[in-house]
């Protein structure tokens, strides 16, 4: 059965794939360029925007094929030495050990870049520290969402600077930087729930028509980033899917990214709306996401005010937005809403502020949480896959036909 498992799972890959480079070649025929150039290979992932919906489905494919020989023991080992270099410039669980665990299962030694200890303290710069790190690394993984403007203004100086370093002939090889979440998006979280997805419904077509709340939920704390609901947003109406996104009045997301999400759903046959209620988005709701996130004004000015060290205005901000939040503590997810779905799925990136668990009054009602407490495990055990997918498909012009090779030898892993 795991053999049947893989060889299926690489023929849809190569299907996908197939799709991916058909795609680029009619793009590049529409700008009128002389071939169409690869949105995968060679490249940075930093936002699913700036990726072909057909190369999102390839990372997908490849992650599934990934597990596959995960699950029957058998090698994924495609790089000798290397390393795998992380940034975490936030707290992270499930991101941090899965970068781990991704780079790991390609053969990649992990080296955490901790900048308190390092020359950044003493002012290295980002192009001298991104150059430094990176003679044999192929793949540098960041997070840092915790100020808008900032973390993806970041990764694309890092990028930059690599890219560089790479042309002026310093590194023989450029790593690839992969966002493990920004102030705008978190793409390997939103892309591990599409994974998620695609396995419980069985495919890419059945996602077509399905219908998602992507809703904001109450939770006593006020800082939360708001690249989840963004990037589910702009990654699930790629495919079709009818998507709602609901919360308070003042609660709203980047304007520009709202807009991208709407000309998606337009582009892909699906669907997207903002609703003014939790109970109106979750109607008829196949999958629910209910999340809390700080008002994109909110975030905007307590990066303000940490640029002005005035730790006193940031400790009145966060005692103005705790008590904005409190004010709908009723954006709760319970059975009482979840009836009003069509046996919605629950998703959540985890953890979760679960009322009289982790909080007094939370994100979702313990019942709720506990009867979709191991789907939502699965859920979370897609992104070591998904990274490593990520990274893959950054440093192999042909992902399918490298997982077909490490299946064909079938050499095991234990």
């Amino acid at each position: 059965m795991a053999t049947d498992e893989i060889r299926r799972s690489i023929g849809t890959l190569e299907t996908a794939s197939a799709a991916a480079t058909a795609a680029a070649r009619h793009a590049a025929a529409a700008s009128g360029a002389a071939e169409g150039g690869p949105d995968l290979f060679g490249k940075d992932f930093l936002l699913t925007w700036d990726k072909r919906r057909e190369s999102l489905e390839v990372i997908i494919r490849a992650a599934a094929v990934l597990k596959a020989l995960r699950e029957a023991d058998l090698t994924t080992r495609l790089f000798d030495s290397g390393l795998a270099v992380s940034q975490f410039r936030d707290n992270s669980t499930r991101t941090r050990f899965s970068f781990a665990s991704a780079a790991n299962l390609l053969g990649l030694a992990v080296q955490d870049l901790d900048e308190g200890s390092s020359q950044v303290a003493h002012g290295e710069t980002v192009r001298e520290t991104a150059t430094m790190i990176s003679f044999m690394a192929e793949a540098i993984g960041i997070r840092d969402d915790l100020y808008i403007g900032k973390g993806h203004a970041y990764m694309c100086e890092v990028a930059g600077a690599v890219e560089r370093a790479h042309r002026d002939g310093v590194l023989a090889r450029r790593p690839a930087v992969i966002n493990l979440q920004c102030d705008i998006d978190h793409p390997t979280q939103t892309m591990a729930d599409l994974a998620h997805l695609v396995e419980r419904v069985g495919g890419f077509d059945e996602l077509r028509g399905r219908r998602v709340a992507m809703t904001w939920a109450y939770s006593p704390s006020y800082g939360k980033p708001l690249s989840v609901p963004q990037g589910v947003i702009g990654l699930f109406t790629r495919f079709g899917m009818d998507v709602r996104l609901a919360y308070p009045e003042g609660y709203s997301l980047m304007g520009d990214v709202v807009d991208k999400a709407g000309a998606f759903a337009k582009e892909s046959g699906g669907s997207f709306r903002i609703c003014p209620t939790m109970e109106e988005a979750f109607d008829g709701a196949d999958v629910v996401y209910p999340k809390s996130w700080a008002p994109f004004a909110v975030m905007e000015e307590r990066t303000r005010i940490v640029g002005t060290g005035d730790r006193a205005a940031l400790a009145e901000l966060e005692k103005r937005c705790l008590a904005n939040n409190a004010r709908f503590k009723s954006w709760e997810c319970t059975n009482a809403l979840m009836s009003r779905t069509r046996d919605a799925l629950y998703l959540h990136c985890l953890p979760a502020d679960i009322t009289g668990v982790s909080c007094a009054q939370g994100e979702v009602a313990a019942d709720v949480f506990e009867r979709f407490r191991v789907p939502l495990y699965r859920q979370a055990g897609w992104k070591p896959y998904v990274i490593a997918a990520m990274i893959l498909a950054a440093k192999f012009p042909d992902p399918a036909a490298r997982l077909a090779r490490l299946a064909g030898d079938r050499q095991p892993r234990l």
